[in-house]
């Protein structure tokens, strides 16, 4: 057989076989929506979301602003995804791929900066 993937016996002939995708878990939604989380906390070079909340409070009024609209944002995102897998466990809801659970979070929980920070924005620093 030139098939060099995987097989099966099946009506007496060893034929191609693809095996069903593993089932979505609660890990897989939690890692797509921190990864989510982190991502956004990134675009202004904070190594993660935990790390930019720490900022709360700070001197640097801009960080500090930051900061609060992240942790509120947080949230707001694990309030709604909380709410929705939950659905899902008790049957009120069909399971979504990961892709389309995190389609329908970005639309349900969209975040906006509290100000512009020109020399962040893109990695770059503003030439001189």
């Amino acid at each position: 057989m030139s098939n060099p993937g995987r097989r099966k016996w099946e009506g007496g002939a060893v034929v191609p076989y693809e095996p069903p995708a593993p089932p979505v878990t609660q890990a897989d939604y939690s890692a797509a929506i921190q990864a989510h989380l982190d991502a956004k906390a990134r675009e202004r070079q904070y190594d993660g979301i935990h790390s930019a909340i720490g900022y709360r409070d700070d001197p640097n009024l801009d960080f500090a602003a930051e900061a609060d609209a992240l942790f509120a944002w947080r949230s707001t995102v694990w309030t709604f995804s909380s709410a929705e897998l939950a659905k899902v466990m008790s049957g009120e809801r069909v399971q979504p791929t990961v892709a389309e659970f995190m389609a329908e979070l970005e639309a349900a929980c969209s975040f906006e900066w509290p100000m512009q920070r020109p020399a962040m924005l893109g990695g770059q620093l503003p030439p001189e």
